[in-house]
């Protein structure tokens, strides 16, 4: 039998997904809710993007360092500043048309330094 250079359970289905770092579950993992995502290196970029939606234009903003509720309360403020849907997933926040102007005055107005990017 082989010993284990960390020590500790290997598998088990008890409770669910396990963090590697602080072998807690998922739901209980305290070394996640402390680490804050880092800021994309070129800053907040907003651009407008066609690509895999059936040729609609989509408002793309990316490089938020914000944790998960900050940035869906800011895509929830941006949404409403254009009036039109949107999601938030994987820190990016899509807003549904071309609104990249009216996303870039907003965004700059709560101190965030966005810039355009793309065409």
């Amino acid at each position: 039998m082989k010993n284990s250079s960390k020590g500790g359970l290997v598998y088990s289905t008890d409770g669910g997904r396990m963090c590697p770092d602080c072998r807690r579950p998922l739901a209980a993992c305290q070394c996640q809710a402390q680490a804050r995502p880092a800021a994309a290196p070129g800053g907040v970029r907003v651009m407008r993007e066609t690509k895999g939606r059936g040729g609609k234009a989509v408002t793309v903003v990316k490089g938020l360092a914000l944790d998960a509720d900050a940035l869906a309360a800011l895509g929830k403020q941006l949404r409403t500043a254009c009036g039109c849907g949107g999601t938030v997933k994987d820190g990016v926040i899509e807003v549904q048309g071309d609104h990249c102007d009216r996303i870039l005055d907003t965004l700059n107005k709560l101190g965030h330094r966005a810039k355009r990017a793309g065409g």
